[in-house]
């Protein structure tokens, strides 16, 4: 009850931040609207909406983990999470009642880049449902990221962090502006040693309905959801008993 009272307050402080909320739901959906506009004179199967779509839907994690780091960051430097130490509280719950209030605005984010590319001409299908499940372990690796750096740096060092260092490994990382193949073999095997590519793999492979190519990708992404989530409590943990 505790941490769900915690996960409560997070929710409030998420939906006071309304600029933040805005750009994160808006840019995603000002890069889909462009790369469609240079589809539609310039045809590129990449830019195709049944495989672009996917890929601007794991990018806009990036800024949720940025909301996330943000989040923690700040409360970690204010009096109000020297006060909650003092509560039965662990750095499980902590963790956990960020992330239960995050999850709803990740899968909210994913959602209306779905209805927008819907709107732009993607044909609706069964399969959309199936890409929100997909991505779940998505959603949660992104706001473990946050967590992470959040838990570790402190509030103006999480924005170089998040906003510039993770958005822009997802965005070159993962196969969604360029085949990785062009770049060459070296770089295609950082990719994949990494789970951004892997996420938009098996999103692509969730909207195409070949559901036997969904989870050599999303084993990944899963393992390294699990990986980052643990490694966001022992740092907070940590950070606790040092405070």
């Amino acid at each position: 009850m505790k941490m769900m009272r915690f996960a409560g307050r997070n929710t409030k402080e998420i939906l006071r931040d309304k600029l933040n909320l805005i750009f994160g739901l808006g840019f995603p959906l000002v890069l889909l609207f462009l790369l469609t506009a240079i589809q539609a004179n310039i045809p590129v199967s990449l830019f195709e909406l049944s495989n672009l779509t996917p890929g601007i839907a794991v990018f806009g994690l990036s800024f949720v983990s940025l909301f996330s780091s943000v989040l923690i960051a700040k409360d970690r430097g204010s009096s109000f999470m020297v006060r909650l130490f003092a509560s039965p509280l662990t750095a499980s719950d902590f963790i956990a009642g960020y992330t239960l209030p995050l999850l709803p605005m990740a899968v909210g984010q994913t959602v209306v880049c779905f209805i927008a590319a819907v709107a732009l001409g993607m044909t609706f299908s069964a399969n959309i449902l199936m890409v929100l499940v997909v991505l779940l372990p998505c959603d949660v690796l992104f706001i473990s990221l946050g967590l992470l750096c959040g838990s570790i740096f402190n509030d103006k060092q999480v924005g170089g962090i998040c906003g510039a260092l993770l958005t822009n490994l997802t965005a070159w990382l993962s196969g969604t502006w360029f085949d990785l193949d062009l770049v060459g073999a070296t770089f295609r095997a950082i990719a994949n040693a990494l789970p951004f590519v892997h996420a938009v793999d098996a999103g692509r492979a969730a909207l195409s309905g070949d559901f036997a190519a969904i989870f050599p990708d999303l084993w990944w992404v899963i393992g390294y959801a699990a990986v980052t989530f643990a490694a966001a409590v022992l740092a907070f943990r940590k950070k606790m008993a040092g405070d």
